[in-house]
């Protein structure tokens, strides 16, 4: 990644119902049906957050889109972390990426990524409440329309950002 780009990335599994919705959301950014990313805009798609370190190397603004469970309503969307400072305060006030359904959770690979020095210039994080993480269902209705909404809502921010010259 080109140091001062934005990158999206969406964190989750394809295999466990609305642990999907960070996914769907990058992949909806990315084009895959129909148009592109705004320009200097990258877009990722990880199944672990360990792969979140290598992915936002470099970005001076990082917006990760996750599934999380925190008991709202399914297809709620957290802007929990409008913007955090960098360097992260220690510990992250996060609760509900805390280990996630993946091997690691968000909160992990920050910790990671402080440790390693490869945090982002700004990071944004997204939740998107899921229902059900049950191995092998489909996205729940009102997780699908949030994430619909949800990368309608990101590519119209960051393509007004853009066209004002600002950095994300």
């Amino acid at each position: 990644m080109s140091a001062g780009e934005t990158v999206v990335v969406g964190l989750g599994s394809d295999l466990r119902g609305d642990d999907a919705a960070g996914l769907a959301v990058a992949r909806l950014l990315a084009g895959l049906h129909g148009d592109a990313p705004p320009p200097g805009v990258a877009v990722e798609a990880c199944g672990d957050a360990a792969a979140l370190v290598e992915a936002w190397s470099g970005a001076a603004l990082a917006i990760v889109v996750d599934a999380v469970r925190t008991g709202a309503p399914p297809g709620t969307v957290h802007h929990r972390l409008p913007s955090l400072p960098v360097p992260l305060p220690a510990p992250l006030p996060v609760e509900g990426w805390h280990g996630g359904t993946h091997s690691l959770g968000l909160v992990d690979a920050v910790d990671l990524a402080r440790a390693l020095g490869r945090l982002p210039g700004e990071l944004v994080v997204v939740g998107i409440e899921g229902g059900d993480f049950t191995p092998g269902a489909p996205m729940t209705p009102p997780v699908l329309a949030a994430v619909r909404r949800t990368a309608r809502e990101l590519r119209e921010r960051l393509s007004r950002e853009r066209r004002a010259g600002r950095r994300r």
